[in-house]
């Protein structure tokens, strides 16, 4: 792996928010509820289909089914792995970071929750965790500065009983990453849905929701909170191939992106206006519409891009949406977008959005 170099500021401090499920990475899905009891089935490892990122290795539209972040040694994606959440203490566990307290991951203080809607638990749960600052060596009881990581994990408000008849949400997503590299460090995500999925022949529908994810950087050493709202359109109609990607056409938006430092401050209108002056928000992204998109296991594969509101119209960022569709209506959607800008920017999201979702 090509060497990192660190950034002089490290970044320190923030984090918090609502609780929610915990659950195990890679080799099994699982994890325990508020009350401590085990959830998730546990799936093994694998890709199934080409650009779906590792997880279940045999998915189908009637099983629980999980996936994570491919593992790139160059750039430092999907090293994360064991990501977990313990209801007793309130605490976020990440293995395989180093560098990241060896401990833990503590609910913040300076942000309180990264929903746009944090009074109304319905809007979303985003909860925000932060690794420790600093370790303290046993020996000669000297402090280590610890890298910047941050940690965003997202229940889904529905619930659904598993094979043990214990109720856990039925979507989740969790995100690491950290600003503490000049190019993009070391970190990963997970999402997952723990039910299954009625997919219907015909009809539309839409989904509407939000998104939170962290925004890094491979030219400078940052790391900052993103929000959004979210659209998503199924056709269910169109396309058809005849194979076992149904093709169901898919379109959507990714609207009112918002920034935060991790002071909690909403830095929006600063970042944006270093794209273009006087632009008030990140640009708007769309999907790119085709066939091809929608297996028969619920799971999306999407293009997406964003462009600049200038008198060219340029090109700003290109990426990629994973997602699950989950529930018999089907009811709700769960995934992870990653978006690439030509600044050097990196915003890793996740969201769920919801077939009934007012907002």
């Amino acid at each position: 792996m090509k060497n990192k170099i660190i950034s002089i500021a490290l970044i320190a401090g923030l984090a918090a928010c609502s609780g929610g499920n915990p659950f195990e990475s890679q080799e099994e899905t699982t994890g325990e509820t508020p009350d401590g009891e085990v959830v998730g089935d546990g799936q093994g490892t694998g890709i199934d289909r080409d650009g779906i990122p590792p997880g279940t290795a045999s998915p189908s539209a009637g099983a629980a089914i999980f996936r994570s972040e491919q593992k790139d040694e160059d750039e430092g994606n999907g090293y994360a792995t064991g990501m977990s959440y313990n209801s007793t203490d309130d605490t976020f566990t990440v293995d395989n970071i180093a560098f990241d307290g060896d401990r833990p991951y503590s609910r913040g203080t300076a942000v309180s929750s990264l929903s746009p809607d944090p009074e109304n638990n319905n809007q979303g749960r985003f909860a925000v965790y932060e690794a420790p600052a600093v370790v303290i060596d046993p020996v000669n009881n000297k402090p280590i500065n610890q890298l910047g990581y941050r940690a965003i994990y997202g229940v889904s408000r529905n619930t659904v009983a598993n094979s043990n008849g214990v109720q856990t949400p039925t979507t989740q997503f969790a995100i690491v990453r950290t600003g503490s590299y000049k190019e993009y460090g070391f970190g990963g995500f997970i999402y997952q849905r723990d039910t299954d999925v009625t997919l219907p022949n015909t009809l539309q529908a839409t989904f509407t929701g939000h998104s939170a994810g962290l925004r890094d950087s491979k030219r400078t050493g940052l790391l900052q909170y993103t929000t959004a709202d979210m659209t998503i359109d199924i056709d269910h109609d169109d396309f058809n191939d005849g194979t076992t990607i149904l093709g169901d056409g898919v379109k959507g938006t990714i609207t009112n992106r918002r920034v935060f430092d991790l002071n909690g401050d909403d830095i929006t209108s600063d970042v944006a206006g270093t794209l273009v002056q006087g632009l008030s928000v990140l640009p708007s992204v769309v999907f790119t519409v085709g066939p091809d998109t929608l297996d028969t296991n619920g799971e999306l594969l999407l293009e997406i891009a964003s462009n600049l509101p200038d008198e060219n119209n340029s090109a700003y960022e290109t990426g990629m949406l994973y997602a699950i569709v989950s529930g018999e209506d089907p009811d709700e959607i769960v995934g992870v977008y990653v978006l690439e800008g030509t600044d050097g920017s990196r915003d890793t999201s996740g969201f769920i959005v919801y077939r009934d979702d007012p907002a």
